[in-house]
């Protein structure tokens, strides 16, 4: 998972390329044509016609695949979720919180978060396994408040699902070397519930192509570190040993960086060999 600081995002920053920024005056038509959407909706829902609001939603798709060059840009092409580009196969524009119907932990199903369709900040990127099979899913710690339309608290809410989006929650997923993707060492109970909600509900790990990549990035960082420090340790009487290990470095600070694919299963590669001469590549 990627941490994607959304909040503070525009399609209009000038460190976009040319192809994927926005004009000021194209992006302010964007959010009026979202607000005029969802006047559209609420009246619809009003009038309790929910088929015909569902409907206009699913009519209107495109409005928000328009904005997806941008958020494939925010994360380097890669999947927000999965941190992988082609492995999950074909990359969709996915709803944090559903926009017509929500189910909870154990399958009931409540009402979506329509108000929410076009707002651009209930967007993820997310590669075709796991949007499908989250689908419709959002549960809610027991006792957590429900946004309505009406009531808006979506601040107050305690999804069991992690978010890219909240840099928090990013921390909570770690990596073995089989590439299963498990909770991070001593996180709280709670979090722990929401680790494997989320790897469970998304098929982070249940995904074999998905696993078998992390594994060989797992393998191939291993096999860097392996080299590096010996490298490290021959530098006191070896010039080449100094070049090796200046390259060997370079090799792996490149496995973990935003851009790279996985590059979350290689920092846990390095945090868990508990080696500070490794551990400070990672800044």
């Amino acid at each position: 998972m990627i941490f994607i600081d959304l909040e503070n995002k525009l399609p209009t920053d000038m460190d976009l390329p040319d192809d994927v920024r926005w004009s000021q005056a194209d992006w302010d038509a964007w959010l009026v044509e979202s607000s005029r959407l969802v006047g559209e909706l609420a009246m619809l829902d009003a009038a309790a016609k929910i088929k015909a609001r569902n409907e206009l939603i699913d009519k209107y798709s495109g409005h928000w695949g328009k904005l997806k060059p941008w958020l494939l840009a925010l994360s380097g092409g890669k999947c927000w979720f999965t941190e992988a580009r082609d492995i999950a196969s074909h990359l969709d524009v996915e709803h944090f919180r559903p926009k017509k119907a929500a189910r909870g932990s154990k399958g009931p199903e409540r009402d979506g978060y329509w108000w929410l369709a076009f707002d651009y900040m209930n967007f993820r990127i997310a590669g075709t396994v796991p949007n499908r099979k989250k689908g419709a899913w959002f549960p809610l710690r027991y006792g957590s408040r429900c946004s309505t339309y009406n009531q808006r608290c979506e601040g107050d809410e305690v999804p069991h699902f992690l978010d890219p989006t909240n840099a928090y929650d990013v921390t909570l997923l770690a990596f073995d070397e089989e590439g299963k993707a498990v909770p991070a060492p001593g996180i709280p109970r709670w979090e722990h519930v929401r680790v494997k909600r989320t790897v469970e509900r998304l098929k982070l790990t249940e995904h074999k192509a998905l696993a078998e990549e992390r594994r060989k990035v797992w393998q191939n960082t291993t096999k860097l570190i392996n080299k590096y420090l010996q490298a490290l340790s021959e530098t006191r009487s070896s010039a080449a040993a100094r070049e090796r290990a200046k390259a060997t470095a370079r090799d792996i600070v490149s496995l973990t960086k935003p851009d790279a694919e996985l590059s979350a299963v290689a920092k846990w590669c390095i945090r868990l060999r508990n080696d500070p001469s490794v551990s400070r590549l990672l800044g």
